[in-house]
C-alpha cells in the first residue's frame, strides 16, 4: 500500500505525471493531493496490481514537449541589414537559440508604430529572405500596430511598421506578425510523435495557472530541434517560463483516450 500526498506529486512535477494517474487497490490519496491531481485535469485510476496499461496508453501519458517564451524580436533581409547598419555589414552572433544554427544577434533596433515606439527590440539571425517582425498583442497594443496571427513567413497582407537604428531607417510596408504557438520538431520527433508537417497538436501545460492549447501547429524540418513556442502573453497568461515542459494530451482536434 502507497500514500499518495501533495509533496509527493509536486516532487513528480518536473518529469510529468501521467493522465490518467494510476494506482493500485489499497493505495491511499491524500485529500491535498487529489485537489492537486483534479485542479490539474489528472484524472485517478485504479488498477490491478497485476494489471499494466497498454502501450498506447502508457506512451499519451507521458509525453512532453519542452517550452521556450519567445520575446518581441526581428528578422531582416540581409537587404535590411544593410540598410540598417551599414553596406557589407553582418549580423554578429551573440548567443545560440534552440533551433539548430539560430542565433540572438547583438544588433538590436527601434520598432516604430503610429502611437509608440519599443526600443532595443533584438535582431536574430541569420538574416533571411524577407523582414519580419514578432511583437505581442501587447506590444501592438503599445505602439498602435493590428498584426494578426500568423505562421512565421506568412506575411501578405500584414501591417508594417518603421525600424530606426543609429545608422539607418526601414519602412516596411508588410511583415508584422503575431506568431502563432507551434511546435517544432525533426523528422525523428515527427514520426515519435506520430505527426507531420502541418499536423496540430493540443497540448497542456503543468503550472499552477493551467492552460490548454487546442490547435499547435506541427512544423518537421531536418534542422529543428523539440520546441514549443509562445509568445510573451501566451507564456504569462499561463505563469510559463523557458525551460517548462507541456503534455501532449491530443492531435489534429481529438484528445487521447483516457
Amino acid at each position: 500500500m502507497a500514500v499518495i500526498t501533495e509533496a509527493s506529486l509536486r516532487a513528480m512535477h518536473k518529469s510529468g505525471i501521467p493522465n490518467p494517474f494510476l494506482v493500485e487497490k489499497g493505495d491511499k490519496i491524500t485529500p491535498a493531493a487529489a485537489d492537486f491531481l483534479k485542479g490539474r485535469g489528472i484524472q485517478v485510476k485504479q488498477v490491478d496490481q497485476n494489471q499494466q496499461p497498454s502501450t498506447n496508453q502508457a506512451a499519451e501519458a507521458v509525453r512532453e514537449i519542452p517550452l521556450g517564451v519567445s520575446n518581441r524580436h526581428i528578422h531582416l533581409s540581409q537587404a535590411d541589414v544593410e540598410k540598417l547598419f551599414g553596406a557589407g555589414h553582418q549580423l554578429t552572433p551573440m548567443r545560440d537559440l534552440s533551433q539548430p544554427g539560430q542565433f540572438a544577434c547583438q544588433e538590436t533596433v527601434t520598432i516604430v508604430g503610429p502611437k509608440g515606439s519599443i526600443h532595443g527590440v533584438r535582431v536574430l539571425g541569420p538574416a533571411r529572405g524577407a523582414t519580419q517582425v514578432e511583437i505581442s498583442r501587447t506590444d501592438g497594443f503599445a505602439v498602435g500596430v493590428h498584426a494578426p496571427v500568423r505562421m512565421s513567413g506568412d506575411i501578405e497582407g500584414t501591417p508594417g511598421m518603421v525600424l530606426v537604428t543609429a545608422k539607418g531607417t526601414v519602412v516596411m510596408d508588410k511583415g508584422v506578425i503575431v506568431a502563432k504557438s507551434h511546435v517544432h520538431m525533426s523528422p525523428a520527433d515527427a514520426e515519435q510523435y506520430q505527426v507531420k508537417d502541418g499536423d496540430s497538436l493540443i497540448l497542456a501545460t503543468q503550472s499552477d495557472r493551467p492552460i490548454i492549447y487546442p490547435d499547435v501547429i506541427v512544423r518537421v524540418h531536418p534542422q529543428f530541434a523539440l520546441d514549443f513556442h509562445v509568445d510573451t502573453d501566451e507564456g504569462n497568461a499561463a505563469n510559463l517560463k523557458t525551460g517548462d515542459r507541456v503534455k501532449v494530451i491530443g492531435k489534429n482536434g481529438q484528445f487521447y483516450s483516457g
